[in-house]
């Protein structure tokens, strides 16, 4: 079977430094995709390509840091799939990231983009429901354009097949 490319943006707007770092190596990892022993948190931005079934996908981490936000969009062309990673135990920043969210949604280049939304760390007591994400990151509100929302937790694995199977 054929292996076709896609660019896919995985944006994770509220994990930093060293859980940033294990939230993307144990995403990709538990996906299928080869061990990424030599990865390091974005500044800037990181390309990996992985591999999953059919599917050959470049994903780029473009780092969180507000100073570099307003660079992201010079990696907007051509990019077929959003994953936008949040992180259910942060309430506190859930706001910044609908705003990053809708921006990045607001997009010219990324208007046919599809969006998966992983509400990670689901398997923590306290978090936040998958219903608050959504409601938080104002999901119901996404007209003309597929969206998916997965319950996730990056450290067990669960959800993350769903996810890139959708």
């Amino acid at each position: 079977m054929p292996v076709r490319g896609r660019k896919i943006k995985f944006k994770l707007e509220t994990m930093v430094g060293q859980i940033l770092q294990v939230q993307i190596k144990t995403l990709l990892k538990d996906t299928g995709a080869d061990p990424l022993l030599s990865y390091v948190a974005a500044i800037g931005f990181n390309v990996e390509t992985v591999v999953y079934k059919n599917l050959k996908f470049q994903v780029w981490d473009l780092g969180g840091q507000t100073s570099i936000r307003p660079y992201w969009r010079c990696y907007y062309s051509n990019t077929d799939a959003i994953i936008y990673v949040v992180d259910s135990m942060d309430r506190d920043r859930v706001g910044i990231s609908k705003q990053e969210l809708v921006s990045m949604l607001e997009e010219d280049e990324l208007s046919s983009a599809v969006l998966v939304v992983l509400a990670n760390k689901q398997d923590i007591p306290g978090c936040m429901t998958i219903s608050e994400v959504a409601n938080c990151l104002g999901l119901a509100t996404i007209k003309n354009r597929r969206y998916q929302l997965f319950k996730t937790s990056a450290l067990k694995g669960e959800g993350l097949n769903e996810a890139m199977d959708w």
